[in-house]
């Protein structure tokens, strides 16, 4: 089972239909459970007292849906892997008995500090960032890579 926890909802329809793409994509290889928490309006020039304060709420709405263990939380500052690196951490979670997979994404302003602590693994797409809601799209699309990896079946490079 595979958990995708953000927050906030894809109000973009063209994000909207790779989203249902890919979770019909997956649903050959794993249950996936996509789990949108209720996100925070961020004022424009907000200072880092109220950017805290908007990150520990998303955060206490997300704590709420983690399970112990296999919990990886995307983050810029994680660890960043290649397409085949991410399928074998896939691959070895399963076979070390964790079946349940979560992969959190941080809202507009990114995750809380206590969920980053919280988290098993931090892992980075890039230096770069991405709308939060794009990165839904991105991130489904590379479990699915992974899982065709992991499956032995051809996927474009």
């Amino acid at each position: 089972q595979i958990d995708i926890i953000a927050p906030g909802r894809v109000k973009e329809r063209y994000l909207r239909d790779a989203i249902d793409e890919y979770s019909k994509r997956l649903s050959r290889y794993c249950k996936l459970n996509i789990i949108e928490v209720a996100d925070e309006k961020t004022p424009d020039h907000a200072s880092e007292g109220v950017d805290r304060q908007i990150k520990a709420r998303e955060g206490e709405r997300i704590a709420k849906h983690l399970k112990d263990g296999g919990f990886i939380a995307l983050a810029i500052n994680g660890k960043q892997l290649s397409s085949e690196e991410l399928a074998t951490k896939i691959n070895d979670l399963g076979l070390r008995g964790t079946s349940h997979i979560q992969l959190v994404i941080g809202g507009s302003i990114g995750l809380d500090d206590a969920i980053l602590r919280r988290a098993d693994f931090l892992l980075s797409f890039s230096k770069m960032t991405f709308p939060h809601q794009l990165m839904r799209v991105i991130l489904l699309e590379q479990i699915y890579r992974a899982y065709k990896i992991n499956a032995g079946e051809p996927y474009h490079k």
